[in-house]
């Protein structure tokens, strides 16, 4: 199943998307696609979605899940990235955080922060948490998964690198993270090891990947930062990006206002985000 918010920013509504691709609204049932609801989704599948009133018109989409606590990155995680990032192969999964409020919607633009030079773009398979995990193994990681998603994880280069090294400055400003369209359900997805990503540019395709190529998967990173921390319901493991950022072009190459940008992962939708400058 295909889960969804919509609404005004900060005021969304819990929906889901039928097979006619129409917008279901679920506030009558849930408050919001957050917390424990995200342990239980498959409650849904038993509910007559023709009896949920149909959404009209073309909402704004919000972030596909609610209440996130914590916003996890996995850097490196794809070799080839590595490589044009100019760093090791890391023999553990590199975690940094983004800060929630860097959370929006797919369509939402990508704000350039003032005086940013090198604000880049990186799709990823975002992988939203629905069961409390913690210390979890490695063959029982995936069932603590409510669903996958897309994941934009904006960075400025300059923040991140060069500025002392504190990634989470270069990943956490404000619509850095462009979550969804929709939140899809394992049994929907797939296996999330066999699922190809890509990211375009005012057009140009400039990523094109596939998460099999992945140095640590989906099952692996869940259980390893169950063993630091508690894994709650809401809560999003962004877990890298192939090749092809803006850092590793000859010469770099970096968005700047009126640019356009268009992402997906398979099966999970497509993103649509304009650049534009922090005022």
């Amino acid at each position: 199943m295909k889960f969804l918010r919509y609404g005004p920013r900060g005021n969304e509504r819990p929906g889901l998307l039928d097979a006619d691709g129409k917008i279901r609204d679920l506030s009558g049932l849930i408050g919001d696609l957050g917390g424990e609801v995200l342990g239980n989704l498959g409650r849904f599948a038993d509910i007559d979605i023709s009896t949920l009133p149909v959404v009209e018109g073309s909402p704004r989409i919000g972030a596909c899940v609610a209440g996130t606590r914590k916003f996890m990155g996995i850097g490196l995680n794809y070799a080839d990235h590595a490589a044009e990032s100019g760093m090791a192969v890391p023999e553990e999964p590199v975690l940094f955080m983004k800060a929630t409020s860097a959370i929006c919607g797919p369509d939402d633009p990508i704000i350039i922060p003032r005086g940013s030079e090198k604000t880049d773009w990186e799709v990823e398979l975002g992988v939203v948490i629905g069961k409390h995990a913690k210390y979890v193994s490695e063959e029982a990681a995936l069932d603590h998964v409510a669903g996958y998603c897309v994941v934009n994880d904006v960075s400025e280069r300059a923040f991140q690198t060069e500025r002392g090294g504190q990634w989470v400055k270069g990943k956490s400003c404000d619509n850095f993270g462009q979550i969804g369209p929709w939140l899809v359900t394992p049994d929907e997805a797939g296996d999330p090891q066999e699922l190809g990503l890509w990211l375009c540019v005012n057009g140009e395709k400039v990523q094109n990947g596939s998460t099999r190529t992945m140095v640590f998967g989906v099952a692996h990173l869940i259980s390893y930062l169950s063993r630091f921390m508690t894994l709650e319901p809401g809560d999003i493991i962004s877990t890298g990006t192939p090749p092809g950022v803006g850092l590793g072009m000859t010469p770099p190459r970096y968005l700047k206002p009126g640019d356009r940008v268009e992402l997906g992962v398979d099966g999970l939708g497509i993103q649509r985000q304009v650049c534009i400058a922090d005022v």
